[in-house]
């Protein structure tokens, strides 16, 4: 038996300030973005907004639906709009920020399974690194790829 270690690294910042001009950028869209977002079952209103080589910004946000789970996530309502209007662009990141009652949460929320799998599937089509950005009131976590998040990928689809 072998006993192997993951482990991941990101960097940690305390306020949006921080960070670069084109992070900041994406982070206050995804911020914004919260306020557009339809969840009026969970009441947790997510945004994303997406940095595209080009320097573009799409943005995104929930959509719930009562058929649950019919609805889509931000990452994924955002990515699925920029790819489908920019399929020949990379995405260089994705910011993604979350709100109750109108108030950032106070942690960095995180994408789910689903919406990290379709962030590798473009990461993998763009051969790029994909920067992700979680945001929270009291601080904003950058990691370098989706690797990151999730290490154990299905990614390996035969020719």
């Amino acid at each position: 038996m072998k006993s192997k270690n993951i482990s991941i690294q990101y960097r940690e910042y305390g306020r949006a300030d921080e960070l670069s001009a084109d992070q900041k950028r994406i982070v206050d869209a995804a911020i914004e973005e919260t306020k557009k977002s339809y969840a009026p079952y969970s009441k947790f209103h997510v945004g994303a907004a997406i940095l595209l080589e080009d320097g573009s910004v799409i943005s995104g946000n929930n959509q719930e639906n009562a058929a649950f789970p019919s609805g889509l996530c931000a990452e994924r309502v955002a990515i699925f709009y920029a790819m489908a209007k920019n399929p020949d662009l990379k995405i260089k990141s994705i910011a993604i920020a979350a709100s109750v009652n109108g108030v950032i949460c106070q942690d960095p929320v995180y994408p789910c399974g689903a919406c990290r799998q379709v962030m590798l599937e473009y990461r993998t089509k763009g051969r790029e690194k994909m920067e992700i950005i979680t945001v929270g009131r009291d601080r904003i976590e950058v990691f370098e790829d989706i690797d990151s998040l999730l290490p154990f990928s299905f990614s390996d689809i035969p020719e």
